[in-house]
């Protein structure tokens, strides 16, 4: 196993917090600690590459096979059975493929801001675009990969907080190269084949989307179709508003939610 910097706090039922591509675990719920006040044991851990967990030991290693080895691995090293696993982007799709793989470890699934679309096979244009952000960030660090981003396509009511949390985000890994490999690596990677796969997960789940405006890079249209598929609650902040995604507080009461859901 790549070693991996875990956080583990709190008491009750175990909830498993994974964040996405290019974030650390302090961005699934933003720093909130309302989840441990609420009576939940929260683990939270780095992804192989990001924060202060060590690279991968090769620089293709970072596709959701490996990323759900890992889960299973933190899991094990902190004696969970069974766990809710709550996700975002990356870390949605890591917690779906380990639900699939081995759906008696995962009590209930929170599937925050869902891109992968099996019916999307990735378009040329896509992945380029994510080899320009890992070259970005290989060339020119933490303003290489924001130049690369392109924040002047955000709509102006968002720049502001997009620039600030992508410098933030970007300036917390020990390893940057290695996220830049991931970078190239994760979008290449499909955590399930088909729609039709999730229709064998029982596991009672919630979905929690943006819409398109604040975060176009996780559509609202797959978001809802993931909660269709999945016979799961959708949660989408009001039009206008800040995304429930970046609020930790709010989002970890929707967690908590499903948390008690899944043990009741």
């Amino acid at each position: 196993m790549t070693t991996l910097s875990i956080d583990d706090a709190g008491e009750g039922t175990p909830v498993v917090l994974l964040h996405g591509l290019t974030a650390t675990k302090r961005y699934v719920v933003m720093g909130s600690r309302t989840l441990e006040r609420s009576g939940h044991r929260v683990v939270a851990y780095d992804a192989r590459g990001h924060g202060a967990s060590a690279p991968a030991p090769d620089p293709e290693a970072y596709g959701y096979d490996a990323l759900a080895d890992d889960l299973v691995a933190v899991l094990d090293d902190r004696g969970i059975d069974r766990a809710v696993l709550a996700g975002a982007s990356m870390g949605a799709h890591t917690a779906v493929a380990l639900a699939l793989r081995s759906p008696e470890r995962v009590a209930g699934l929170v599937v925050i801001t869902p891109a992968f679309d099996p019916d999307d096979d990735g378009s040329q244009t896509d992945l380029e675009r994510w080899d320009r952000l890992s070259a970005g960030l290989r060339s020119g660090g933490v303003e290489g990969f924001v130049a690369a981003y392109g924040v002047d396509e955000v709509p102006e009511q968002w720049r502001d907080t997009v620039q600030t949390v992508l410098r933030q985000r970007l300036s917390a890994h020990a390893h940057p190269e290695a996220v830049a490999d991931a970078l190239r690596a994760v979008p290449r990677s499909h955590p399930f084949g088909a729609w039709s796969d999730l229709e064998a997960l029982d596991a009672p789940a919630m979905v929690v989307a943006d819409r398109d405006e604040a975060d176009p890079g996780h559509p609202l249209a797959v978001g809802e179709r993931y909660a269709e598929v999945l016979g799961a609650e959708l949660v989408v902040e009001e039009p206008g508003k800040s995304p429930l995604a970046w609020q930790g507080g709010q989002l970890s009461k929707v967690i908590a939610r499903l948390a008690r859901v899944a043990t009741d």
